[in-house]
């Protein structure tokens, strides 16, 4: 039994590593350290910053996360580089919501397997959740975040959040991040590493000719952090995964599913919450357990909860933000799961 065990485990891992640390990983990592070496935290604070207005930046940053296809690991080291930069921790987190949970590539997905309805619905229960989620981070830790902004020794700024060399080299990131995914969707995976290695090459290309030596291995050391920070544990989370996959009584979670009941939504909400998905993959998951006689409303709260939280997820947000504020994302997403759930269950489906 405990070699079944290892053995789920360690595929889990085989498959994480093969599968998203090149075309996924990466890509985030050299990202997040651009973001903190390269995009004026300045014009961060000024715009997503503590003193900002809370619907200017709740919304800036749930619109600018629509457009990142990113899974919950893998969005962790952009948002983590986003709140070092100077946010507020209110749009750092509607980044680490949003961007797994309603990204457009997802949403698509999801209207192509499970109908457009469904989509349409996650859409919109995502962005609700996603300004509830950053409500509720900023007031729990709104003595801490005035603390950050006292010891804060820049003065917000209207000016250029970027130089145009810079939003370049970002998009070409971004780029490398999102295309394989979007290009190829279906297909062997070396199609995937091909359009991957083509952006990493145009892209590193470009920053060396923009770029001095000297803010090259500012980035670098930059990314490094998070890396460091944050690898070895999703690498532990997704062991862990697996294990906890091979044990579920697959009956029972079918049984348990069944129907629109508040409690039915409140147990797909915790399997979404330890389970990891990386984006897209979450819709055949509910089509399958559909298919089977899980309720529309269940499927809701699995297809918000699976792609935003996972266990290798809620590892690294506390190893990078805190336990605290981990423990608050985490319980506030599974209250929220389980409401829309039910009421979209019982109410609009």
């Amino acid at each position: 039994m405990i070699a079944k065990l290892v053995t789920a485990g360690i595929e889990s891992l085989w498959d994480y590593i093969a599968l998203h640390t090149v075309t996924c990983l990466i890509p985030a990592f050299f990202l997040a350290g651009a973001m903190v070496s390269f995009v004026s935290k300045e014009v961060i604070i000024h715009y997503l910053g503590i003193a900002a207005k809370k619907i200017q930046s709740f919304a800036l940053a749930a619109g600018g996360s629509f457009f990142i296809a990113a899974c919950s690991c893998t969005v962790i080291p952009v948002a983590s580089g986003l709140y070092y930069r100077g946010s507020g921790v209110g749009p750092a987190f509607i980044l680490l919501w949003v961007a797994p949970a309603a990204n457009i590539l997802a949403l698509v997905y999801t209207g192509a397997i499970l109908g457009y309805d469904m989509a349409g619905v996650r859409l919109l229960a995502a962005l609700l959740m996603a300004f509830i989620v950053g409500t509720v981070l900023t007031v729990v830790f709104a003595k801490e975040e005035r603390q950050r902004d006292a010891q804060g020794d820049e003065t917000p700024t209207s000016g250029k959040l970027l130089s145009l060399e810079d939003i370049v080299l970002l998009g070409l990131i971004v780029v490398t991040l999102l295309a394989p995914n979007y290009l190829i969707q279906k297909g062997p995976y070396w199609q995937k590493l091909l359009v991957w290695g083509l952006g990493t090459v145009i892209t590193t290309g470009y920053a060396l000719k923009v770029k001095t030596r000297e803010a090259l291995t500012q980035w670098l050391k930059e990314t490094w952090w998070f890396v460091r920070i944050i690898f070895p544990l999703l690498l532990m989370g997704v062991f862990i995964v697996g294990v906890v996959g091979a044990i579920l009584p697959e009956p029972l979670i079918k049984k348990w599913l069944g129907g629109s009941s508040l409690s039915a939504s409140f147990f797909a909400t915790l399997i979404g919450a330890i389970s990891y998905f990386a984006t897209m993959t979450e819709a055949p998951f509910v089509d399958t357990l559909m298919k089977h006689g899980m309720g529309k409303g269940p499927a809701l709260a699995l297809l918000l909860t699976g792609p935003g939280l996972s266990l290798p997820n809620m590892l690294a947000i506390i190893r990078v933000f805190g336990f605290k504020k981990a423990l608050v994302y985490t319980m506030t997403l599974i209250v929220l799961g389980t409401i829309a759930g039910f009421v979209a269950g019982n109410f609009i489906f």
